[in-house]
């Protein structure tokens, strides 16, 4: 019988010939909200622990092999406001990889996805986080394409004028008229619509609409914890038919439903204190650790998110999953899972539940990749057929 060590052993050569494409890590937002960016101050190419869930060193010894960094800037911010952070995190990753560039590639498309692990360095890809980002200008979302952005993920924790958020009230009902634009938009130009974050009625909506793949950048399950950021079993059911991919988070209160009521009641802390519930500052995160000692956290675990990933494959299928672990945007991760290290010891989790090294390929690599080239494939094709979209949510909407 093989021992857990010899799991972890697998899963490390595993990884050396399959790494992990994650799906969406904010960094970025970490580095600009710690630092503005200056990146002497707080330089990834050391150990970061217990500053940050990343760096190179730990990249590295997680089996990382591309990441979408996330630009992701608060939905509190809107307008042109809004634009310019999402401009200012796209420029902190120029930044990043321009100081690293022996272990950090810029990636554009699955081939330079390829060929940075060719050349052993981790593939760095951009996904903007929410549709605020692009002000309801179908001008501006190309121009977040040219600068490299990947995905765009259609809301964040906010409803926006086109598109309805998982975590608001009903506002349009899933997508707007303009919505399905902003969809069909992005299959011409060749950005993945991401689906985390937004309502069901949005998910099926987009579904409806898209000739590409979709990815889901770091949602779990609904069946496995019934928290309105998952993915019901539904829409999973809709994954082969699309082609996309599910990429499974880490966050622990979308994965334990003992870690959800606990939460609301640490977000209800902390705005108690004058802080927004998603800082991870040094401030908050005493604010954190105070409340934590008074009232303990039920801790989420490996073996957590490997039920997640378990009822995700019975459900969308081996080729449609994927790992979106949502490191930096988080105060809290499972045990095992604490930062970019922690990859090894899920795919052990998973050898151990009986996974096969085909399977785990898929997860951690191919599934991904083979998402964005097919959404290129699909690009190609659709810009023979018609030029840009000049719709205004004006005309669309109303």
């Amino acid at each position: 019988m093989e021992s857990p060590t010899d799991h972890l052993s697998q899963a490390c050569e595993l990884l050396a010939s399959h790494p992990v494409v994650d799906g969406h890590n904010d960094l970025p937002w970490a580095l600009r909200e710690r630092v503005r960016y200056d990146l002497n101050r707080m330089d990834i190419a050391g150990d970061r622990t217990g500053e940050l869930h990343t760096d190179i060193p730990r990249l590295r010894k997680g089996g990382v092999g591309a990441q979408f960094w996330s630009v992701y800037v608060r939905s509190d911010m809107d307008g042109d406001d809004a634009v310019t952070a999402t401009l200012e995190q796209i420029d902190g990753v120029r930044q990043l990889l321009e100081r690293h560039p022996a272990d950090l590639a810029a990636a554009l498309s699955a081939d330079d996805i390829e060929k940075a692990r060719g050349e052993g360095r981790i593939a760095s890809l951009m996904g903007a986080e929410g549709g605020h980002s692009i002000n309801n200008s179908l001008g501006t979302l190309r121009a977040l394409y040219a600068l490299g952005v990947r995905y765009m993920t259609l809301t964040h924790n906010d409803n926006i004028a086109w598109a309805d958020s998982a975590t608001d009230e009903v506002g349009v009902g899933g997508l707007s008229a303009f919505g399905h634009e902003v969809v069909r938009e992005m299959n011409r130009i060749g950005m993945l619509v991401d689906l985390s974050h937004v309502a069901p009625s949005t998910m099926r909506d987009a579904l409806a609409t898209t000739v590409a793949p979709v990815v889901f950048s770091h949602s779990s399950a609904r069946a496995i914890c019934d928290h309105v950021r998952n993915i019901p079993d539904d829409v999973l059911e809709r994954m082969p038919a699309n082609g996309g991919v599910a990429m499974a988070t880490f966050v622990p209160k979308f994965i334990l439903p003992e870690a959800v009521d606990w939460t609301r009641a640490a977000d209800e802390n902390m705005e108690a204190h004058g802080l927004h519930p998603l800082d991870t500052s040094p401030e908050a995160m005493k604010v954190h650790a105070a409340f934590e000692a008074a009232s303990p956290r039920p801790v989420a675990t490996v073996a957590t998110v490997a039920d997640h990933l378990d009822h995700m494959r019975e459900v969308a299928g081996v080729d449609h999953i994927g790992i979106g672990g949502d490191f930096d945007g988080t105060a809290f991760t499972p045990a095992g899972l604490e930062d970019v290290a922690g990859y090894p010891n899920l795919i052990a989790e998973l050898l151990g539940r009986g996974w096969s090294a085909s399977d785990l390929a898929k997860l951690t690599w191919q599934n991904a990749v083979r998402t964005l080239r097919a959404a290129e494939d699909v690009a190609r094709g659709l810009q023979a057929e018609r030029g840009p979209s000049n719709a205004t949510i004006e005309q669309l909407d109303g």
